[in-house]
């Protein structure tokens, strides 16, 4: 591997990583129009193992919108980043694939506090993010995102 190929690769990582700290902070932050801008037109997502649903970006934008409305604090903490760019004749390609696994708390809007404090986390999931991305002209660009949800925790109204 030549030094500028190597360069390369490091640059598509980097370009990849801050791809998917755009996605935490997109549903962090409620930031729709983001969201949907981090994908490609025929991107889709599949949130089916979290009991949600699977489809293109505009239609799980929307669907997230309405469900992570119901929460008034988000934190989705994406850690252990497993970064593939896929090779063509030794040089880095145009789609690369990664997992990452993650930590999401939140608090429900309008919830009476649980004694641990206003902005304590009442709903915690766990699991394991598999993202798909594509080079574009625009940058790298998730074409898929597969949520594999492992634990949940709720904590009861008045605990």
């Amino acid at each position: 591997m030549t030094q500028r190929t190597e360069h390369s690769a490091v640059m598509d990582r980097l370009a990849i990583d801050d791809l998917i700290t755009g996605y935490a902070i997109a549903l962090d932050d409620g930031d729709w129009p983001d969201y949907r801008a981090l994908f490609t037109d025929d991107g889709r997502a599949d949130y089916r193992s979290a009991g949600g649903i699977e489809g293109g970006t505009a239609e799980i934008a929307d669907w997230l919108a309405e469900m992570l409305g119901h929460f008034a604090i988000r934190q989705h903490l994406i850690v252990n980043r497993r970064i593939t760019v896929a090779r063509r004749d030794g040089a880095p390609g145009d789609t690369a694939t990664a997992q990452a696994d993650y930590l999401n708390p939140m608090r429900l809007a309008g919830r009476p506090d649980s004694g641990t404090g206003p902005n304590a986390p009442d709903y915690t999931c766990a699991g394991r993010y598999a993202f798909a991305a594509r080079r574009t002209p625009a940058g790298w660009r998730l074409t898929e995102v597969v949520v594999h949800e492992k634990w949940r925790e709720v904590v009861p109204a008045g605990e």
